[in-house]
């Protein structure tokens, strides 16, 4: 993906996501002036999330020192780049799949939009402000509720024919045999990496059921709680597996971990970096794995970013 460089200024960030509509002024040198967030109707269809956004715009317009460049957005879905249309969506969000946010958003704002899909904007974040700065080559594994990513090859999205380029969960893993991806197919990495995966796990191992989340499994297994151990561990080492083979065909000069599941402590760090060497081919075993450093201003970052990268 390459986009016409708008020029210093100011730029409207959004990150929109199922529960939230987070917003921010950034400007070119990462600095965020004002930040605005509303709810999202995710429930109520397409038009009353556009107004939502609407709003949340004009809350943030009235905060700006200049006319703004343009509107970027992070936004759940797979998000044609060059259009920012809405290619498909979950039902995460009603009625969400075929919104034209370039036209609906422009014609309420007046001002012109760009947006790629949210996990693609929280790694242009991470590889233009974060962890990725000086790095030519940078993928991004996001490792959370569930599993996506990004890859980048010299500053630039590699989003791929149908816009769906990163869901890295979706991957086989011999670590999740027969076990039910959220995608409805069986045996990808996400069902048994992914953070609720992880919690599941713990409770067919015959884990206590008044354990109610995988935060809570990781301090157990931190705490030597064997049955947490093994639950917290395969997963990391799945993800890792997961990463090395991706590694594999990408060759990334450096892999940023990102998600809640980045801070579930050393044990599932150790694991993660165990899987990965376990994977990789030889020549890739020292490539680095850093974690994200934005937390989630990356998203409202790399959206703005997609007024300042340069062709």
């Amino acid at each position: 993906m390459q986009e016409q460089r708008a020029g210093a200024g100011e730029v409207l960030a959004l990150d929109l996501g199922g529960t939230k509509i987070a917003g921010a002024v950034v400007r070119e040198d990462g600095t965020i002036t004002a930040r605005s967030q509303a709810p999202t109707p995710a429930n109520e269809g397409s038009a009353a999330i556009i107004t939502a956004m609407a709003e949340v715009i004009q809350q943030l317009r009235s905060a700006c020192a200049s006319t703004p460049a343009g509107v970027g957005i992070g936004a759940a879905g797979v998000i044609d780049p060059a259009t920012a249309k809405v290619v498909s969506a979950t039902g995460t969000l009603a009625g969400w799949a075929g919104t034209d946010m370039k036209a609906e958003l422009g014609s309420i704002t007046g001002l012109e939009v760009r947006a790629v899909n949210d996990v693609h904007a929280h790694a242009l974040g991470e590889a233009r402000y974060g962890a990725g700065v000086g790095t030519s080559q940078v993928m991004l594994l996001a490792i959370g509720t569930g599993i996506g990513g990004a890859y980048l090859h010299d500053g630039q999205l590699v989003t791929g024919f149908h816009h769906v380029a990163g869901h890295m969960g979706h991957i086989d893993s011999s670590y999740a045999s027969g076990l039910e991806c959220s995608c409805g197919r069986t045996g990808h990495v996400e069902a048994i990496a992914a953070g609720p995966a992880i919690h599941r796990h713990y409770l067919r191992l015959g884990g206590d059921r008044q354990v109610h989340d995988t935060q809570a499994v990781a301090a157990l297994a931190e705490a030597g709680n064997p049955k947490a151990r093994k639950a917290l561990r395969t997963g990391a080492l799945a993800a890792g597996a997961a990463a090395g083979s991706l590694a594999n065909v990408l060759d990334p000069q450096k892999i940023i971990i990102a998600g809640g599941m980045a801070g579930a402590g050393d044990m599932w760090w150790e694991a993660l970096c165990e899987g990965f060497a376990s994977s990789t081919i030889d020549l890739l075993r020292a490539t680095e794995l850093e974690p994200a450093r934005l937390g989630t201003d990356a998203a409202l970052l790399g959206a703005a970013s997609l007024w300042w990268t340069q062709d």
